[in-house]
């Protein structure tokens, strides 16, 4: 429950090879398309409708669905003088991996194949990773033997950590309260009305959030945390007013009318100074698209939090004070702690008020000073977050082969994961099966689950651990940027570049804005503070074109689409149909062998195209065949090219 969508990547896709040979498909005289064809007409079941014997209707069924290697062996291509022609007398067929285009990685020790959990839109998360975990455990029990589940990326772990922070600021203020009334005003029981009336405001806060449909995440409890330290401001004002009243009383007077009077005389001003605070949230509400959606929960929750405490500074606060503001009440000027306090004030306050023109240009003054700090103070987009993880995103050149990539990905995993702070590392190149995962083969990813801090080097921070892994990971070819995986994600939704900050390029020609990328790539890393820049190379593709020859084609009697048709199935892989086995569903691929398509002069002279009236032309008599640089990857902005810095 909660789950959109399970991406996999890495491992391999099980499909049926049909590697033909070409030598014999010319020998016999059979065009690639007839093999196509035949494998098509030869995998499916029919109903007959029904018939009915002995008084039963049984229901007719033409079983004819390909179910293994032994079936696709036997299909007929053709029969001749009574003897058959199979598809195994010209080619191969054999169990083999779909081509792929993203591979995973853990700890440096292999190839995994993984799953990346997709949370439903507006679904709990903590929720979601708690259904996902008990799933999970139901399965390990099925698995087969040496076959593991392990979670690599677990998010319930900083919502935990959240909360946790949460409470810890609850608990903390309730003692710091308890301490301000225990000290300035020497009465325990008058800290329980602040204790108490603290979280009565925090569930207050909790319940509008359930009732508006809102979650609990880092920015909502966030909101709360920040709201705590001035939710008790109101009660110690009004406990101190009452104990200023209790003070000054004459014996006749009745305890209940005294405290009445001192919560009437601070109350209004209290509600409307927390009410101000609660106000002064409003504009955030106003914001749109990325920042709106990041910050209106803290913002929900700030102003949730305020409010209740403005309410309850008028209603709760004054029945806590008649019912534990009582007994004998140390007067002020009794307290020791007091009376130094006033002792070092009077002089101060004296002096203010004798000099009150020198006292405000003064505080002109330093308000100016701050102006110079303030200017050269740097900004982002929000304050860094400690997630407990790291994330490390490489870039390599364009054009990196999937056994490459692989290498590299396991040898940078495997020094990773040999960090004494690192828990685990997990990497993965290339693109999930998902279309939310567009990703080339050169960028690859790896999470870094960090151990808990007590488990650290002595003085080992988040930023000497990241500055030493980037030493440890120097590579050729490879630019090396480092984030968090959460941070990560917002700054890729916000801006498209995967990287806190970076620089987009506008133009209508490729080759010219990658020109200015590189010049700006070295630009930038002159820059003071930048670690490192890095600019897309575009146009770093390798591309084998077939290019027709229009007139030949014609002389042939041959169409561009019939050109096309064998070079997507010849060269490309084609899969022409699907098996049914039980529940499982494979696909059947038609392809040249590899000798006939890893090389230029053997695709021009072995890939062979069936004419109209008969026989076949090599593809290199109606085509030329060329290896050319192109772009690897095309982005558009705002209908024009961009390239990234």
């Amino acid at each position: 429950e909660g789950v959109a969508e399970i991406a996999s990547v890495g491992g391999f896709v099980k499909q049926y090879n049909v590697v033909v040979d070409p030598n014999r498909l010319r020998a016999l005289g059979i065009p690639l398309s007839k093999v196509r064809e035949v494998i098509r007409a030869s995998n499916a079941d029919v109903g007959g409708r029904t018939v009915e014997l002995s008084e039963f209707e049984f229901i007719v069924r033409g079983r004819g669905y390909l179910r293994g290697t032994a079936d696709l062996e036997s299909i007929v291509l053709r029969v001749e003088r009574g003897t058959p022609l199979l598809l195994r007398d010209v080619a191969r067929i054999e169990l083999g991996p779909d081509e792929r285009r993203g591979i995973t990685e853990l700890n440096g020790e292999g190839e995994v194949a993984s799953g990346i959990a997709l949370q439903r839109y507006g679904a709990n998360a903590l929720t979601v990773i708690d259904n996902i975990k008990s799933t999970l455990a139901q399965m390990a029990t099925s698995l087969p033997k040496g076959v593991e589940i392990v979670s690599v990326y677990d998010r319930s772990q900083l919502i935990h950590a959240a909360i946790e922070t949460l409470k810890s600021t609850l608990v903390e203020e309730g003692v710091i309260v308890a301490l301000v009334c225990v000290v300035f005003l020497m009465h325990v029981r008058s800290a329980l009305v602040a204790i108490i009336m603290l979280p009565v405001g925090v569930l207050m806060a909790f319940a509008a959030m359930k009732a508006l449909g809102l979650g609990s995440n880092i920015m909502s409890l966030g909101g709360i945390a920040i709201a705590i330290g001035a939710m008790v401001d109101a009660a110690i004002v009004m406990i101190e007013n009452a104990h200023k009243h209790l003070e000054r009383a004459q014996p006749d007077e009745r305890r209940i009318e005294i405290l009445i009077d001192a919560a009437t005389e601070v109350g209004p001003a209290l509600f409307f100074s927390l009410l101000i605070i609660t106000v002064s949230f409003l504009p955030i509400f106003t914001l749109e698209a990325q920042e709106g959606r990041l910050f209106s929960p803290l913002a929900f929750t700030k102003t949730f939090a305020m409010a209740a405490a403005a309410l309850l500074s008028v209603t709760l606060v004054p029945a806590l004070m008649v019912i534990f503001v009582r007994g004998k009440i140390v007067p002020e000027a009794r307290n020791p702690i007091n009376r130094a306090l006033i002792w070092l004030y009077q002089p101060i306050i004296r002096l203010v008020l004798k000099a009150k023109v020198a006292t405000i240009l003064l505080a002109l003054g330093a308000l100016a000073l701050t102006i110079i700090p303030a200017r050269q103070l740097g900004s982002e987009f929000m304050p860094a977050l400690n997630e407990g993880a790291l994330l490390y995103m490489p870039t390599t050149l364009p054009g990196l082969s999937v056994t490459k990539a692989a290498e590299l990905l396991q040898t940078q995993d495997r020094i990773i994961k040999s960090f004494p702070e690192v828990q685990s590392a997990y990497g993965k190149a290339g693109r999930a099966s998902t279309a939310t995962d567009p990703a080339p083969l050169e960028m690859f990813e790896t999470v870094i689950q960090l151990k808990p801090k007590d488990q650290w080097r002595p003085g080992m921070t988040i930023d000497k651990l990241t500055a030493e892994l980037d030493g440890a990971l120097q590579f050729p070819g490879v630019s090396n940027a480092w984030t968090m995986p959460i941070r990560n994600r917002i700054d890729m939704l916000a801006t498209g570049i995967r990287t806190p900050i970076g620089v987009k390029i506008f133009g209508r020609d490729l080759a010219q804005i990658e020109n200015l990328a590189r010049q700006v790539e070295t630009v930038v890393k002159r820059v003071p503070g930048a670690t490192s820049a890095y600019a897309e190379r575009v146009m770093g593709g390798y591309y084998l074109d077939i290019v027709p020859d229009r007139a030949m084609l014609a002389r042939y009697g041959l169409m561009i689409g019939d050109m096309q048709a064998i070079i997507a199935a010849a060269l490309g892989g084609e899969t022409v149909t699907t098996t049914v086995e039980g529940r499982e569903r494979y696909g059947v691929n038609i392809r040249y062998p590899r000798d006939f398509r890893s090389d230029p002069r053997a695709i021009a002279g072995e890939v062979l195209i069936p004419l109209p009236g008969g026989g076949t032309v090599p593809l290199g008599e109606v085509a030329r065949v060329e290896l050319v640089r192109g772009p690897t990857s095309i982005r558009t902005e705002n209908g024009q090219l961009t390239v990234y810095i």
